[in-house]
């Protein structure tokens, strides 16, 4: 039995370490599952037993361990970004605003619950509660910017670097802790959460379907192309039945009264057109209308990438397109929208017309199946590159930086929204996303419990409880605070809220825990809309503390 034990001792092995990794991050995992009164944490326990693990002794290469912890975490965050991408700068508009400001108000009461330990306990360093305050906030970048603060003025950062490693596990315990007592505070009910998400997701530039009959004598004898103009809003009509017959409409088509219309546009124009054109009637064309049909065609066709909906022409092709289905939302097909790999054309015409028009964009399931590689390691590499530029910050001794995890989440955010103009393809299943993103965040929390389960219990007995006390305040005032604000006073949706508190944290964990909460994608829309504010103010906030008290 000597291999197992050279196995498990021999930490520079490649072995030893693929090993270790697939025990913490399985057991962790299995842990996760069991839940307690209907909460569990998820893949957070992944966390704790690397610290169980580092506190028996088992250890990993430091250098292996840095890296592995820290390209799980670019891996998570990048996914992340690719995710949300799409719907970030419209949540931005619809109350991303609102959004930031509590996010920054998080960050604002951390700091100052932080001051306010160090001003009354009077014996803590300044180092140590800065290192503190960055475990209970679980900054990685912030602590390494203030570290380099730090050896600006020949100060050692040991003691920043105890208090980050006692305060980090509770700082991913207390945030998930706060998120679940600001659900009980507020009586959410996750059901009604949910459904209202659902509702009222994108209800303002969802397609609405509507028939009308035209009884609006202004427009009897008009061509299609001049009620359009003549209209308050813009709408596509799809379908006409005229004096007994069914036909698709054009440009040129002469509308009449009562003439029967199929018009697909935005739900929020839906009353304002019908009232426009006549009269809302009920007519079921599916089972009347045998000479038109409407099928969803899939973009897999790279020309198509980028284009805009009036640049393909399909009036040339004898079809009308009334929506375009997105990351399983509904979008209005509007001309200027810009087609992406993977968007679902709805089209209506004859069979023979669609079928040719299916040959143009594609409709090939195998191209969406194969991995876009480039474009996500492409991606990396553009967001190390952005989180590594230096900004240089009047009075302070060191640039600021994004770091490796605001860089590539800046990056990825960009790329899935313009990089179809680049002709990118930034389309990945959601399988094959998710895979990508529990990967990289189950390797990041097995690093960090490894890295700190050293000597955390010596921490602990030799003081470090004070420590990990003063992390609790500092990660669950500010949290409950905001949030309960944001749900007596704004009337945040609770997934949107508990988005913001991991993005306000910075906590990956907490985003992990809070995505497993929601079927939607809420949660990972909220904290990437908070998140870039929010790393900007952790990674300067720390060095100027330092700077201006020492």
């Amino acid at each position: 039995m000597n291999w197992i034990e050279s196995l498990s001792a021999d930490f520079l092995s490649t072995a030893h370490t693929i090993l270790l990794y697939g025990l913490i991050i399985s057991l962790g995992i299995m842990l996760g599952k069991i839940k307690i009164c209907g909460i569990s944490l998820g893949v957070t326990w992944v966390l704790f037993v690397g610290i169980f693990a580092g506190h028996l002794g088992l250890q990993i290469e430091p250098n292996t361990l840095h890296f592995i912890r820290e390209f799980g975490l670019i891996l998570f965050i990048f996914c992340i970004g690719l995710q949300v991408g799409p719907s970030f700068f419209s949540s931005f508009k619809q109350g991303g605003v609102i959004l930031n400001l509590l996010a920054v108000g998080i960050v604002l009461l951390n700091i100052g619950v932080a001051l306010t330990i160090y001003f009354i306990d009077g014996e803590t360093e300044l180092p140590t509660i800065i290192g503190i305050l960055y475990g209970a906030v679980t900054n990685t970048p912030g602590l390494g910017a203030s570290s380099e603060a730090l050896s600006q003025i020949g100060v050692s950062d040991s003691s920043l670097t105890s208090g980050y490693a006692c305060a980090y596990p509770m700082g991913v315990v207390g945030c998930i802790l706060s998120m679940l007592i600001i659900r009980y505070i507020c009586r959410v009910n996750l059901e009604k959460e949910e459904n209202e998400l659902k509702n009222n997701e994108n209800h303002k530039d969802t397609p609405f379907a509507l028939n009308l009959r035209i009884s609006n004598k202004d427009l009897d004898g008009k061509t299609l192309k001049d009620i359009r103009k003549l209209s308050p809003s813009g709408f596509i009509c799809s379908r006409i039945f005229s004096h007994g017959d069914y036909d698709k409409p054009y440009a040129d088509t002469v509308l009449h009264l009562n003439d029967i219309i199929l018009v697909v546009c935005k739900e929020e124009n839906a009353e304002g057109i019908a009232k426009f054109v006549g009269e809302r009637i009920e007519f079921n064309w599916e089972t009347q209308d045998h000479t038109m049909v409407s099928r969803r065609i899939l973009v897999t066709n790279s020309a198509i990438n980028g284009r805009k909906l009036k640049e393909l022409h399909f009036s040339n092709h004898n079809v009308t397109i009334t929506r375009v289905n997105r990351s399983g939302i509904d979008l209005f097909a509007d001309p200027n929208l810009e087609l992406q790999i993977g968007d679902k054309v709805m089209a209506v015409g004859k069979k023979e017309d669609i079928k040719h028009f299916t040959r143009v964009l594609g409709n090939e399931l195998k191209r969406l199946d194969s991995p876009h590689l480039v474009t996500i390691f492409f991606g990396i590499c553009l967001g190390i590159l952005v989180g590594s530029i230096p900004i240089n910050l009047p009075g302070m001794p060191t640039p600021v930086k994004l770091g490796l995890a605001g860089g590539p989440l800046i990056v990825s955010i960009l790329i899935s929204r313009f990089g179809h103009r680049f002709r990118m393809v930034t389309y990945t299943t959601m399988s094959a996303n998710l895979m990508l993103r529990e990967m990289g965040i189950a390797l990041f929390l097995a690093s960090v419990g490894l890295s700190s389960g050293g000597n955390f219990m010596e921490t602990i007995m030799n003081g470090g409880l004070l420590y990990v006390g003063y992390g609790i305040l500092i990660t669950m005032i500010p949290i409950i605070l905001i949030g309960t604000i944001a749900r007596f006073v704004f009337k945040i949706n609770y997934f949107s809220l508990i988005g913001v508190i991991a993005g306000g944290t910075t906590n990956p964990a907490a985003l992990a825990f809070a995505n497993q909460s929601s079927s939607t994608d809420t949660p990972a829309v909220s904290y990437s809309t908070v998140y870039p504010l929010t790393m900007f103010l952790r990674i300067i906030s720390g060095q100027l503390i330092l700077l201006l008290l020492m």
